[in-house]
């Protein structure tokens, strides 16, 4: 599980600026969805069919089968909400003040990260479409790299906008760090 006091393989004087999660709203069409496939049938069985139902358990044959039946797509739905909320959860996006790292989960027991230097970021955009998005303030950040991998995609994060000048800054101050090392380091080369 990841946490926010310790990353892995962290470096030395490397800290934490931003560590992102999707939106809250992005899980509603889960909710939603287990919430339908779990109360439908339970409401039907409940109101419409309790008398053939319990004439069904009452079957030697057919009770257990309905049971069975019955079991297998109560747990079908539970795994199939559970492997979304996991997804939902444990994609992550970190940025530090050397990198940012991009944590995608892909099922249950695969995961892909990667990682960028700051150095190698081109340019940071931030975008918002629907009026859904607009109004509760969530969207996409990409960040345009010089590397292999061409974008790092920060999908349905909260305030996308903040969140991008956020990471410029942070580009920024990576990049004036790195000439003042530069700096210091050809001067005192020269005193040499």
């Amino acid at each position: 599980m990841m946490r926010l006091d310790h990353l892995p393989n962290q470096r030395k004087d490397e800290k934490v600026i931003l560590f992102l999660r999707r939106h809250w709203i992005t899980n509603t069409r889960l909710v939603t969805a287990a919430i339908f496939f779990i109360g439908a049938p339970l409401a039907a069985g409940l109101t419409v069919y309790a008398d053939e139902i319990q004439t069904w358990y009452e079957h030697p044959l057919l009770g257990p089968l309905f049971a069975t039946v019955a079991i297998i797509y109560f747990l079908a739905v539970w795994l199939f909400a559970f492997m979304e909320f996991t997804d939902f959860y444990l994609d992550t996006w970190i940025v530090t003040n050397e990198r940012v790292i991009n944590i995608e989960q892909k099922g249950l027991f695969s995961r892909i990260a990667s990682e960028l230097p700051l150095d190698a970021v081109q340019d940071v955009t931030s975008d918002v479409q629907g009026v859904i998005r607009t109004m509760l303030d969530y969207g996409d950040v990409v960040i345009q790299t010089a590397g292999q991998m061409k974008q790092f995609h920060f999908k349905e994060i909260s305030k996308p906008e903040k969140i991008k000048e956020q990471i410029i800054h942070v580009v920024e101050d990576n990049r004036e760090r790195k000439r003042q090392e530069m700096t210091s380091s050809a001067q005192t080369k020269t005193l040499e």
